[in-house]
């Protein structure tokens, strides 16, 4: 079964800004990825919200979007409860909603990796209290 490579806003912002501490790394990981890459609406989001006030990243991402680079691939309708109950579980790290639906996205993806620059997915699990596979800087 081929690996499914699900996107975070993280390597997004990266990718888009040259400035960003983690750019050569997504772009060089990028660069051996397969497209469209599925993630979510809230990371499509929250990568326009974390972009705001960068009129030429934000111009790029928006082109890539265009171009079908990123498709939104999580059915919220049948995963709500299940981002609802993710959000519930780790209150107390706290866990924003792009981050629910992408641990869904990934449960409901077989062979999912999440390529993403955020720490807090070492601390989620899937169900069956599985770690999530990661393409990370800081993953093996």
């Amino acid at each position: 079964m081929a690996e499914v490579v699900c996107l975070d806003a993280g390597p997004l912002v990266a990718l888009m800004d040259h400035r960003e501490t983690h750019h050569a790394w997504a772009k060089a990981a990028f660069d051996r990825l397969r497209l469209p890459l599925p993630t979510c609406q809230a990371v499509i989001t929250e990568t326009c919200f974390l972009l705001r006030d960068q009129p030429m990243p934000l111009a790029a991402f928006r082109r890539h979007v265009q171009e079908g680079h990123f498709v939104d691939a999580l059915d919220f309708g049948r995963l709500a409860p299940r981002v609802m109950e993710l959000m519930e579980r780790y209150a107390n790290v706290p866990m924003s909603f792009a981050d629910a639906c992408l641990v869904a996205l990934a449960e409901s993806t077989p062979a999912a990796r999440l390529f993403t620059l955020d720490r807090d997915f070492l601390i989620y699990r899937q169900r069956e209290d599985q770690p999530l596979a990661l393409l990370a800087p800081f993953a093996p």
